[in-house]
């Protein structure tokens, strides 16, 4: 696929005054006069520019653009960057030609083992983003931040208000776990909380986050995608969205999520959505933010390392004796990054395997040290087996 024909490079004005050799944009490659090549690439920026998935948020169409003046003037991080900005895609002639665009464009990308990361647009282009992998023959486990949950479809409301409910009614369903990290109580019907219960997916509310934003770390660690709405983020910090709230994360702890969700071995895609710079303050203060949010995760990218081999000499294994458990409740801890991992037996004799190994923390550990189960295994245990 010629991917050059769905894209228009990015305008030379937010570049070329910059000539800090030390600056995020002299360490990319930009799609100006030339298209660059994916090829050994480890990952490419697109910009989103689709905004008819809103009633309210019409300015996220020029959200790539503001996004881009802020992160192109960072500091390269750590790492070789091998990254290329695609510039911003042509938006199809309604808000579904433009999704089909989206899923294309990630399929090929996800193909060549080249990370999407999505900047700009409405948040129901996380559909698309989702849609690629379904291209590739791949489960997926979704995370989404977000303050609302997006799950009760109100056409008059706009397509970003139910995104959620169509990736859970997708057909064919290929949607391994999903996450929802942020929601406010109060912005969430007891219904839609039902649903996500009854399905044994995860939920961590913005008291819980903010309480301790570490705990989301095995929440994102399992991940193949993120979703990002920035509404997610405190009005004080993140004024430019329509649907900003007095309450939120942090712009600190927004930056915190996105370095582990970049961390995470397992995640193939990215999508920061309805920024509007229309609402955004004089400094462009939102734009900050997401910029920086982006070179988090980037920074948490080049710090991957392959943890996946339990049995080595990296990993610390701790068996904790329970009820039911014949062989105890084991877990590992790793010596490097101290991460935690713990086992989820299947007693049931079900068709799955023995024994599935899941990211937890060291909170999950305390609880089964004190005899009982964590949360985590007993959700796990109920949902897979």
């Amino acid at each position: 696929m010629n991917l050059k024909i769905f894209f228009t490079p990015v305008d030379e004005s937010l570049y070329q005054e910059i000539d800090d050799f030390h600056s995020f944009y002299e360490n990319i490659h930009v799609h100006g006069f030339e298209f660059p090549d994916i090829e050994d690439m480890d990952i490419a920026i697109i910009g989103i520019t689709e905004n008819r998935g809103t009633i309210n948020n019409e300015g996220v169409c020029r959200a790539a653009d503001e996004i881009r003046k802020k992160l192109y003037r960072l500091k390269k991080g750590h790492g070789k960057y091998r990254i290329i900005d695609l510039g911003n895609l042509v938006s199809g002639r309604n808000a579904e030609d433009t999704g089909f665009r989206v899923k294309e464009i990630c399929r090929v990308l996800l193909s060549e083992n080249v990370l999407p990361i999505l900047i700009g647009g409405t948040h129901d282009i996380d559909v698309a983003q989702f849609q690629a992998y379904e291209e590739i023959g791949k489960l997926v486990t979704m995370v989404n931040v977000d303050a609302f949950l997006d799950l009760e479809f109100d056409e008059s409301q706009g397509a970003s208000k139910g995104h959620i409910n169509k990736i859970l009614l997708h057909n064919p369903n290929f949607l391994l776990h999903y996450t929802q990290i942020g929601h406010q109580s109060y912005l969430t019907s007891c219904e839609s909380l039902e649903v996500m219960e009854k399905l044994y997916f995860d939920m961590m509310r913005l008291g819980q986050v903010r309480s301790n934003v570490r705990e989301t770390e095995p929440l994102i660690r399992d991940a193949d995608l993120i979703s990002f709405d920035i509404s997610a983020v405190r009005m004080g910090d993140a004024p430019g969205n329509a649907n900003a709230q007095p309450f939120g994360l942090s712009g600190e702890e927004a930056c915190q999520i996105c370095w582990y969700a970049g961390l995470n071995n397992k995640l193939s895609s990215a999508g920061f959505y309805e920024y509007n710079p229309d609402l955004d303050n004089a400094h462009k203060q939102t734009a900050s933010i997401v910029a920086t949010m982006v070179w988090y995760f980037v920074e948490g990218f080049y710090h991957r390392r392959n943890e996946s081999d339990f049995k080595g000499s990296d990993y610390v294994k701790f068996t904790v004796e329970m009820p039911r458990e014949k062989d105890g409740l084991v877990f590992y801890k790793s010596k490097f990054t101290e991460k935690w991992w713990m086992e989820v037996s299947n007693d049931l004799q079900r068709p799955f395997p023995n024994k599935s190994i899941i990211p937890c923390s060291y909170a999950d550990y305390e609880q089964a040290t004190s005899g009982e189960f964590p949360e985590r295994y007993l959700n796990s245990s109920a949902k897979y087996f």
